[in-house]
């Protein structure tokens, strides 16, 4: 009302905060580039941090971020420390709240691990927002469309027989799925080119196909395998360079015709605001659980659109689908059926895209398995 004196327009306050933390046991052991250049051990499991955000006037929010093969328990006691600076706020002030819980544990830095866990609260808040709103989150950001091209990459790591992989590729697009990414990286370059081309053969000219190289290959040889792979008419090769090396990530984009693809690995709004000033990609791949949350991925979508870049944000579709639905430009979104144990919904998919579902906010529930895989659980302020 006009006249109000400040403080007058808080209408909710955050009551609790509960955080737990969630091992999905993955079904096989999955190998990409890294496993075979002895950098990383094959994965069997992501695990998951979840916090569940409620107020004084009972709304409530859910978010998640993950970490693979190590971070876990450091995001979970890094939130559980930071959390109480959130209990008393306005749900509404995400921004505020954000640098609230920044500078409680700015000692630890504001990306990496520290950002990491700041994201599960930030996302539970965009969630709770919307499902206040009554609105899907893609409605409340002001969605451009309401599905989103999708492609699969569960069926196409290394550690899997080509035979698999080329049945795993038919398979996806028979299911709808609209593109089909394979990974690529090992240590014999011809073996990349031998199992590229048997899927662009299997999956037809027309039917787009990624690689992702997991930033295994050095300058000479992402420029080699660049050249080689041009030839499949690719959509995007993925990390083909350390994620940290724009310069390098330049020289390729302008030496190659395929689209170059990078970003998941990277932390900040400010790294990837090097990847674009240096003109070091033409897909952006931000990940909002690695970037600080939504309000971290909106940061980096508005950099990205001013440049106009392609969008194809990276794991977690969950979160994604809806950030991606709110991008100007056609982005797509990453299928991983890993996930779907921990929610009691499923996403639809059909002619290709994946579709935003009716539900309020992100529209997930967890289920009654991600509830008996919880490790650690942490609850701030007091739930009813």
């Amino acid at each position: 009302m006009a006249g109000a004196a400040a403080g007058e327009a808080v209408r909710d306050r955050i009551a609790w905060i509960e955080l737990s933390s969630v091992t999905l046991p993955l079904a096989a052991p999955v190998s990409d580039a890294k496993v075979l250049t002895g950098r990383q051990r094959p994965m069997t499991e992501v695990v998951f941090l979840f916090a569940e955000i409620g107020t004084e006037q009972g709304h409530e929010g859910v978010g998640f971020g993950y970490s693979k093969r190590a971070g876990g328990p450091g995001q979970f006691a890094h939130a559980a420390e930071i959390a109480p600076a959130a209990v008393g706020e306005d749900p509404s002030d995400i921004g505020r709240i954000g640098t609230k819980l920044a500078w409680a544990g700015a000692s630890a830095g504001r990306g990496g691990l520290a950002g990491q866990a700041i994201a599960a609260i930030d996302i539970a808040l965009w969630d709770l927002k919307a499902r206040r709103a009554g609105l899907p989150l893609a409605k409340l950001l002001g969605a451009h469309r309401d599905s989103v091209r999708c492609y699969d990459t569960t069926g196409g790591f290394l550690g899997a027989p080509l035979e698999e992989v080329l049945d795993n590729a038919a398979a996806s697009a028979r299911a709808g799925i609209g593109g089909v990414k394979i990974k690529v990286g090992h240590p014999d370059h011809a073996e990349d080119l031998r199992r590229v081309a048997a899927v662009r053969e299997r999956l037809g000219d027309g039917f787009p196909l990624m690689v992702d190289a997991n930033q295994q290959w050095d300058r000479p040889a992402a420029r080699r395998m660049g050249r080689a792979l041009e030839e499949f008419g690719l959509t995007w090769i993925e990390e083909p360079l350390d994620a940290h090396d724009a310069e390098g990530h330049a020289a390729l984009v302008r030496a190659l015709d395929t689209p170059v693809a990078s970003g998941e690995m990277l932390t900040s709004v400010a790294e990837h605001r090097e990847l674009i000033d240096r003109g070091a990609v033409d897909v952006l791949q931000p990940d909002a659980p690695r970037i600080g949350g939504i309000t971290g991925f909106l940061k980096v979508a508005a950099l990205a659109e001013h440049r106009h870049l392609a969008l194809a944000p990276h794991f977690a579709m969950e979160i994604h689908l809806h950030l991606a639905a709110a991008y100007p430009s056609e982005p797509w979104v990453e299928h991983f059926d890993w996930l779907g144990p921990l929610f009691e919904e499923r996403l639809t998919i059909e002619g290709g895209r994946m579709h935003v579902p009716s539900r309020p906010g992100l529209g997930i529930t967890l289920s009654e398995r991600a509830r008996a895989w919880t490790t650690r659980r942490a609850l701030v302020g007091a739930r009813p």
